[in-house]
């Protein structure tokens, strides 16, 4: 399933539930009609207890189908929640409004007892204030979890929407080695930014297009760029749903160094990133290509051959030259656009390699379920056969 935080209504508080099912209540009492005093008293009590605890039942019951179910959600989305929020609050605070709701039901069948069993008015007020005294008393108990649940809708709409069915592809490296730079060139249209809610920076999702199927790239800086020992239980969990999410992780070395980090310390860092992700294919890319000194040999006939590929209509799946670099690692320059076309071809395959299912190709056999659909009710079946 999905999560789409963007999609969870306003939390309301504790004051505000109880204005509105107070306020509703009125209403109801208001629209009944009965000659008789006693009837209509009757009547006004028992509708205002059971509409303000019908209110606030269906509020609370409504608001926990909304939040997503932990055991239903996929692994990094259960994981952001642990990271952002906390499981166990999560959990505990959506269990109190349930409570809440079955705990206020309860008292409105208690109380009406009491306003259909007396004669005496003054009686069913007793008992109408009675239950919005244990209402109000019930709220009170919850309200702590209505202001969590409030504070945990802001910073969770905050998180990136990554869809665990589609490839997505996991950017890593050093601090200013070009990630961004490279989702930026890479993806179609804007990117996404999110504020990452346990650190100071922040989320970037891009997303391209091949053959109709949305590939996703996500950046994950304060995860994946920092010295194992400077990295907390909360990163470490965002990292383990991480090696489930990403069909291709690329992690990205700056050769020239001017991202500030020295080459031996981002090798170090690859080598964390390959014991931390080691299920998931890692391509490592040089980037910066344009930086290079002297650039690689095959610059000017990557650039002939995207340029050709492009002019052409960027169709097809075409093995194009990559650059590489004197170590012999791939590389490319965002900045220039030099490279990426190759680059994001040799992602597609990569990712298609991992992929257990290809969603564009057809089942075996497809043609001739085709055919026994479409076979003419009047025609026998050894007719039918003849023909093919």
């Amino acid at each position: 399933m999905k999560v789409s935080w963007r999609t969870i209504p306003t939390v309301l508080l504790e004051d505000e539930v109880l204005d509105k099912a107070f306020s509703r209540a009125r209403k109801a009492a208001d629209r009944v009609d009965d000659p008789d005093k006693v009837f209509r008293v009757r009547k006004q009590m028992n509708r205002m207890v059971q509409t303000a605890a019908d209110v606030i039942y269906s509020q609370f019951t409504e608001m926990v189908e909304c939040w997503p179910s932990l055991d239903q959600s996929p692994q990094f989305d259960v994981a952001m929640i642990d990271a952002c929020v906390g499981c166990d609050d999560y959990r505990h605070h959506l269990s109190m409004l349930q409570w809440a709701a079955k705990r206020i039901t309860a008292i409105s069948g208690q109380n009406s007892k009491k306003i259909v069993r007396t004669a005496r008015t003054e009686l069913m007020h007793d008992a109408r204030k009675e239950a919005y005294g244990r209402i109000s008393s019930v709220m009170r108990q919850v309200g702590k979890s209505l202001l969590w649940l409030s504070e945990a809708r802001e910073t969770l709409k905050k998180l990136p929407t990554i869809n665990s069915e589609l490839p997505c592809v996991v950017v890593c490296g050093a601090p200013n080695v070009g990630k961004s730079a490279f989702i930026s060139a890479l993806s179609s249209g804007n990117m996404e930014v999110n504020h990452y809610p346990f650190t100071t920076k922040q989320i970037h999702v891009g997303h391209f297009f091949h053959r109709r199927l949305q590939h996703q790239l996500v950046d994950t800086p304060g995860l994946l760029d920092r010295p194992m020992i400077k990295r907390n239980a909360i990163e470490m969990q965002a990292i383990a749903a991480l090696e489930n999410t990403g069909s291709l992780v690329l992690f990205l070395l700056d050769g020239s160094e001017q991202c500030g980090t020295p080459m031996e310390e981002q090798l170090n860092l690859l080598e964390e990133v390959k014991g931390l992700l080691p299920e998931t294919d890692l391509l490592v890319v040089s980037s910066k290509a344009d930086l290079l000194n002297p650039k690689p040999e095959m610059w000017d006939e990557v650039i002939a051959a995207e340029k050709l590929w492009q002019d052409e209509g960027s169709e097809g799946d075409p093995l194009l030259p990559l650059l590489y670099d004197t170590q012999g690692r791939p590389t490319m320059s965002a900045t220039e656009f030099v490279g990426m076309d190759a680059m994001r071809l040799e992602i597609v395959r990569r990712v298609k390699s991992a992929r257990d299912i290809d969603p564009l190709s057809l089942p075996e056999g497809w043609y001739r379920r085709d055919l026994d659909i479409a076979k003419p009710k009047y025609m026998k079946t050894r007719d039918w056969d003849r023909r093919e």
